[in-house]
């Protein structure tokens, strides 16, 4: 009886309990419903147009010396920041010395500086938690720091120390080589690496400055009076362009930067001759070349020629062609990975470059077997584009995907000042940021057909797989009927004994 008692007593409190969640179970299934038809395919999205690109005020100015600086104010945030560029590049190593440009970037910074060794400078960089970095790339070096605008004019001078008076610690260019020579021995982990490595030297002769690849041996070349003589060589307000952004008073902050480099002599005016260093053929004119990984369960897959520079009248269309080819939504994706299922990842860009050639690049990754298929049906692709005038509806959305993109490279003041150095430093015209938009928006139909048959060339493509040879059924082999696979050894040459 007493069992039935506490049964009935119960009951009553689990029904109340069941009718308040039946409203908030009503309304969860009445979301899920309403969510369900209110989906779209994402070609049924509507864009709100591209704002207007509106460059922030700026100052720019040119020292005695010859430096050329640019201020940006920016108070959202108590911080300043700051990059010189510096008017070289291991380009012009010599190419038996290929590292050192790196080396030179590198050591800039953790060398120290005639003043400050190097556990000094990072000691006094700690406790302002401001940072200082220097590097050499292809075609530029340069330096930067970032501070907090209390700290500005203690950071700002060592940042002028670097750039100015470097040491170049003799064991700090050891430790430097040394890191190179550990990623030397670790560079074929990485099937992608190896992909791009190798693609490059196909495309622009192994070689060339834009594709050598440092050994060894060019290690054990490289003294440290190989560094001081290249620092020597280049580092030069003459050679310079200093840009910095952030919460200051320009009056205070130009009067700093004549207080720590308006002294700083002007060295001998550099001209180098790019052309000369630019390929003008395609190292290989064609061709199916193959880097056997026989631990590999996966394919790493590149396709391309060589292409052209960013001052070509028809980037902007060649943008457009790239928003038709590339992303969620673009026909690679859709057609190859999505359709077809061959790819985990599958693109097609052209890459242009601002001074010297880029390159027109396909490919992705995918299973060992599905290896051909991707690679004929990229080819499929690429022809299609040719020979087939896009939609209405593919330019629309190429046109919104490139603008918008585009615009996010001056989401902040600071990318903005970066785009306008940079423009500075390779020649082009103030205003390329406004031309290249309204290139985008005047693209037409024919536009992109023209282009497409200008620039992407099917007998010029050279293809180049990473994979398991094993395991690529269809082989290789099988491309075209008299499809020949070239065989590129990767293995590291040994160090010199001596």
């Amino acid at each position: 009886m007493s069992q039935r008692m506490v049964t009935s007593k119960n009951r009553p409190r689990k029904y109340w309990i069941l009718l308040l969640f039946l409203p908030l179970i009503w309304l969860l299934f009445n979301a899920v419903s309403v969510t369900a038809q209110s989906a779209r395919h994402y070609t049924d999205l509507e864009f709100a147009p591209a704002p207007e690109i509106v460059l922030p005020p700026f100052d720019r100015f040119e020292l005695e010396n010859g430096m050329v600086v640019y201020l940006m104010q920016d108070r959202e945030l108590p911080l300043v920041s700051g990059t010189a560029l510096i008017r070289t590049g291991d380009r012009w190593e010599p190419a038996n010395q290929a590292g050192l440009g790196q080396i030179l970037g590198q050591v800039l910074r953790t060398g120290g500086t005639t003043l400050h060794s190097p556990d000094e400078l990072n000691q006094l960089l700690e406790r302002r938690a401001a940072s200082v970095e220097t590097g050499v790339d292809t075609t530029s070096a340069s330096a930067s720091f970032n501070a907090l605008s209390q700290d500005l004019e203690e950071v700002f001078g060592l940042f002028a120390e670097v750039l100015r008076t470097p040491a170049f610690a003799p064991e700090q260019i050891e430790l430097a080589k040394s890191q190179q020579a550990g990623a030397i021995a670790r560079r074929n982990d990485s099937p992608s690496a190896i992909a791009s490595r190798e693609f490059q030297k196909l495309i622009y002769g192994e070689n060339s400055p834009y594709a050598r690849t440092i050994e060894y041996e060019t290690l054990s070349n490289i003294s440290r009076s190989d560094v001081v003589q290249f620092y020597q060589r280049y580092f030069h307000p003459n050679n310079m362009i200093l840009g910095i952004v952030g919460d200051f008073e320009t009056a205070e902050m130009r009067e700093l930067i004549e207080q720590k480099f308006g002294d700083w002599k002007p060295g001998q005016t550099i001209s180098k001759n790019i052309a000369e260093l630019s390929p003008t053929a395609q190292a290989q004119q064609g061709g199916v070349f193959f880097v056997e990984r026989p631990q590999l369960t996966q394919s790493t897959i590149q396709i391309g020629h060589l292409g052209g520079e960013l001052n070509s009248p028809d980037y902007p269309a060649l943008s457009v062609l790239n928003g038709v080819m590339n992303g969620f939504g673009g026909r690679l994706f859709n057609q190859v990975r999505s359709r077809e299922g061959l790819a985990y990842s599958v693109y097609g860009v052209w890459s242009p470059r601002f001074d010297y050639p880029g390159m027109f690049i396909a490919g992705g990754q995918t299973r060992s077997e599905a290896t051909v298929p991707l690679i004929q049906s990229v080819f499929r692709e690429i022809e299609r584009i040719r020979t087939e005038p896009i939609t209405a509806e593919e330019l629309q959305y190429a046109q919104d995907t490139t603008l918008n993109s585009f615009i996010f490279n001056f989401a902040d003041p600071s990318q903005t000042l970066s785009r306008l150095m940079r423009y500075e430093y390779y020649g082009y015209p103030e205003d390329f940021i406004f031309q290249y938009r309204r290139g985008v928006e005047a693209t037409t139909i024919e536009d992109v057909q023209r282009v497409a048959q200008k620039y992407l060339n099917p007998d010029q493509l050279v293809t180049l797989v990473v994979g398991n040879p094993m395991e690529i059924n269809p082989p290789l082999s099988s491309l075209t009927p008299n499809t020949t696979v070239t065989s590129i050894d990767i293995s590291i040459p040994e160090p010199s004994r001596s």
